[in-house]
């Protein structure tokens, strides 16, 4: 008990010191720096958002949004944007480092941004949406063939005109060249670093972050509906990294692992229904069943890839539990491939299906087929060892026996019997017939006829 009480009085005790050490030395505002290196999707945007809250947490000065990227999902740009907006935060979205790029979605954001800044060596623009909304996804993505919008049909020209709309909106809102960005979405247009200062599309051509941190010192802006000064002289920055949750997201919405996380859990319930009670193939099935299709929720999904996933999949259980010799099997083969190339409604290369991945799950369904077309072959040929048809040819023994019936002992099982003529005690008889439960035995070597 003393331990115990020593114990306790020194957790006290630090806990004192930490409380007292936090209280005369407050929490300086900082800068946070959030990194989107890479096409923009689901979990960039559940990055962006949490990194935001925390700022607004925290009490930061300012979030520094690094970003290079070529595009991405409209829908994710949509949310990050948005999050930007409420922000009491002021946000800086700087283009970095050499070489970089901020194309399709990551224009949309640098101008949405309240101060957007790039260093030299970066371009900026071609915003043409290709592709928003198409199909069936309820998504889209963006990308940049200018010539290909203007001929396209209805559709494309509603999906240029809502972006357009779009992007002068938010560069009316910051003041910058609102002309500019409607012809990075019409015409898909690009500038250098240089060329967007001078075209005042952007407000900062910074060297590095030091530099970044210079010019923005002093600068006012105006963050949810407040003015905020900045003071960015000497400021500390802190790296805001993905959580697990984020690298989750970000792993299971690759499409390849939501496909390849999909059949593992279709097979997984699979064996578990072929062998009731195994418990692991049906728990690791129903689990990656529902990460997969979580994954395919948040992405920009075809109807009609879905739909055929979903026969080729209800096929292949169908040549699982009533083997037609492949044609099953093979049908669903053919859907799941031909589902899984249209899966994904995006020209964005980083969120379509893999065709190696499509070939390894179409390769391991195949062998699958295979595996159980054999099988329902050699059950064909196989003597029948269990039922009706098992007991009839079968051999036993009498255990007694009178006036053409008694009881015989068959297949470790005792049974009652009818038969022709009189047997005795332990005489080998074999089954002919079964009426019910009762078995037509004769001897199993029966007497020759006398001369």
């Amino acid at each position: 008990m003393r331990a115990i009480a020593g114990l306790a009085a020194l957790m006290l005790g630090l806990v004192l010191m930490w409380s007292q050490s936090a209280a005369q030395a407050p929490a300086q505002p900082a800068g946070l720096v959030l990194r989107v290196d890479g096409a923009i999707g689901p979990a960039t945007h559940d990055y962006v958002q949490k990194g935001l809250a925390r700022a607004e947490a925290e009490g930061a000065q300012l979030a520094i949004l690094v970003m290079d990227t070529p595009g991405g999902l409209e829908s994710s740009m949509r949310d990050i944007i948005r999050d930007i907006l409420r922000s009491p935060v002021p946000v800086v979205t700087y283009v970095h480092p050499s070489g970089g790029r901020a194309t399709s979605a990551g224009a949309f954001i640098l101008i949405a941004s309240h101060v957007a800044a790039m260093t030299p060596g970066t371009n900026v623009g071609a915003a043409t949406p290709v592709q928003l909304g198409g199909g069936g996804g309820g998504g889209g993505d963006e990308g940049g063939n200018a010539q290909q919008t203007r001929q396209g049909s209805a559709s494309d020209a509603k999906a240029v005109s809502d972006a357009v709309a779009f992007i002068r909106s938010l560069a009316e809102m910051r003041g910058r060249n609102a002309d500019w960005a409607e012809s990075a979405v019409r015409d898909a247009e690009s500038l250098t670093a240089t060329a967007a200062l001078g075209a005042n599309v952007i407000d900062i051509v910074a060297a590095d972050m030091n530099d970044l941190l210079a010019q923005l010192d002093g600068r006012t802006v105006t963050a949810a509906s407040a003015e905020r000064r900045l003071a960015t002289a000497g400021l500390a920055l802190v790296e805001h990294s993905p959580n697990w949750r984020n690298r989750l997201l970000a792993a299971i919405t690759n499409p390849n692992i939501a496909l390849i996380l999909m059949m593992i859990g279709v097979y997984g319930l699979f064996f578990e229904f072929m062998n009731p009670g195994a418990l692991y193939p049906g728990t690791i099935g129903a689990i990656a069943l529902l990460l997969g299709f979580y994954a395919l929720a948040a992405l920009p999904v075809n109807a009609a890839g879905i739909g055929l996933i979903l026969l080729g999949i209800a096929l292949m259980a169908g040549e699982a539990f009533s083997p037609s010799f492949g044609i099953l099997g093979i049908g669903g083969i053919i859907a799941f491939v031909l589902g899984a190339a249209i899966l994904i409604d995006t020209d964005i290369p980083q969120f379509q299906v893999d065709w190696a991945a499509i070939a390894g799950v179409a390769l391991f369904s195949a062998g699958a087929t295979v595996l159980i077309a054999r099988l329902a072959l050699a059950s064909r040929k196989r003597k029948v060892v269990s039922g009706e048809e098992q007991l009839i040819g079968a051999a036993g023994y009498v255990l007694d026996w009178a006036d053409g019936k008694g009881h015989v002992f068959v297949l470790s099982e005792r049974w009652r019997a009818v038969g022709v003529g009189p047997l005795a005690k332990g005489a080998p008889v074999r089954v002919s017939g079964i009426d019910g439960l009762v078995l037509r035995v004769e001897p199993l070597h029966p007497e020759p006829a006398a001369a």
